[in-house]
């Protein structure tokens, strides 16, 4: 009896430690993050963020336990194609990112809802020149490898102008609707001593 007392407290601590959130990487050869508009209703423009870190612990039995915090350079850490310089000249200055003040920006999630596991729905503040504005990610859960390897992709659409951007030269050019889109793999975080 006591054996399988012993037995069965082993096997619920088991099951517990197994449930906590895992901690993930992103792997950066594998991650896209962008942000479109229209421009002049003409056509779709975007740019990518290309420098960001942050703390990535995942549970995908219960999602509610999971934590996402990220944290986006702003000034190094935005590509643009065309124009690049220029363009990123004007992102930098007061008008848009004022980068010499806020150099960053930041997403914290504060809640996930998901029916079935794949998909769901990932809210969280959003902070960008010291404003922070509630935003809304549409999340798939594209495939979970046996090695815990998992890609996600993650859309929302977030209005440009609750963060005041209503002035500068592209402010008449650039639709009040951006839309974010992320595209990631995430590979399980290597521990002390591996």
């Amino acid at each position: 009896m006591k054996f399988l007392t012993a037995t069965a407290i082993a096997t619920l601590t088991a099951t517990a430690a197994l449930a906590d959130p895992v901690a993930y990487d992103f792997d950066r050869a594998h991650t896209l993050i962008e942000a479109s508009w229209m421009h002049q209703g003409l056509s779709r423009q975007s740019l990518q963020l290309t420098d960001y870190d942050g703390t990535l612990l995942l549970d995908f039995d219960n999602p509610s336990n999971s934590t996402v915090d990220i944290t986006f350079n702003l000034v190094d850490g935005i590509w643009v194609g065309a124009h690049h310089d220029r363009f990123i000249a004007h992102l930098n200055s007061d008008e848009i990112f004022n980068t010499a003040e806020y150099p960053t920006a930041h997403f914290v999630a504060t809640g996930f809802e998901t029916e079935d596991g794949v998909t769901g729905t990932m809210s969280g503040d959003l902070t960008i020149i010291g404003v922070t504005v509630p935003v809304s990610l549409d999340v798939t859960l594209n495939r979970l490898r046996d090695d815990g390897t998992a890609g996600f992709t993650a859309t929302g659409t977030i209005t440009r102008t609750d963060w005041g951007q209503t002035i500068g030269i592209y402010a008449g050019a650039v639709s009040d609707e951006v839309v974010i889109t992320i595209n990631t793999e995430l590979q399980v975080a290597a521990t002390d001593g591996e």
